[in-house]
């Protein structure tokens, strides 16, 4: 009897802190996958060129790449055309908006979508000195409108706090991001740079992303100014 009482403990024990594991498990499960809305419908921007889906933090998140799912789901845009494709099919006495050289892709780029999205051009954004120049042919969200907004699905492949940096031109519109739907960060442009073109680099906030893996953000703004892209980059904790 003493020595199967012995045997008794030890499985019990055993039993207990399978359980525990058990319990500690399927709820960090349910963390990770419960931080975008179960009732998002979005999906990763994807299309025949742009392959890579979610875009990753640490990194640069394209503004452009916002998620796949048309108004109400993946964006908000106060007008049902894209501003900037509609521009770049224009010829004025000045010339194109469609420069020599540049592929369809990036000059009507997500076109039957609302969001406004253009690229830099040599006579608009390089053609002056810029605090801080954008990529040649670098795509942004412009012709911005109070109250609109993007989706981007992202995979933060580290958990911790950010500092976000941008590069944008004109002045501050008052936006801000919202982490799986609840308001994370307001996020403030600097400088007024006194035109659409002209270009400057800032950090505008930090975020703290809790959780690793697949989370949903979201860019509210407002009229003010053109952006390009948002870095993330992990600040170290403080010791």
């Amino acid at each position: 009897m003493i020595e199967s009482y012995n045997m008794i403990i030890p499985l019990k024990f055993n039993l207990k802190y399978f359980l525990l594991v058990f319990v500690l498990i399927t709820a960090l499960i349910k963390i990770g996958s419960a931080q975008i809305p179960k009732d998002y419908k979005g999906k990763p921007f994807k299309d025949k060129y742009y392959k890579l889906g979610a875009q990753s933090i640490p990194g640069r998140v394209e503004l452009a790449y916002y998620d796949l799912g048309g108004e109400g789901v993946a964006y908000h845009d106060n007008s049902p055309e894209s501003e900037g494709s509609k521009l770049n099919h224009e010829v004025h006495d000045y010339g194109s908006h469609h420069r020599p050289g540049i592929s369809s892709y990036v000059a009507f780029f997500r076109e039957k979508e609302g969001v406004d999205i253009s690229y830099t051009k040599d006579w608009a954004d390089f053609n002056h000195p810029n605090k801080v120049d954008p990529a040649v042919n670098q795509l942004y969200i412009g012709w911005e409108s109070d109250n609109e907004w993007t989706n981007y699905t992202i995979n933060v492949k580290a958990p911790g706090r950010y500092k976000i940096i941008t590069v944008y031109g004109n002045k501050d519109n008052n936006s801000s991001l919202l982490l799986n739907g609840k308001e994370a960060v307001k996020l403030k442009l600097p400088e007024d740079t006194g035109n659409w073109h002209y270009w400057t680099q800032a950090t505008v906030g930090e975020i703290v992303f809790p959780v690793a893996g697949l989370n949903l953000i979201t860019l509210k703004y407002n009229t003010g100014a053109n952006l390009a892209y948002l870095d993330f980059v992990r600040l170290e904790e403080k010791k």
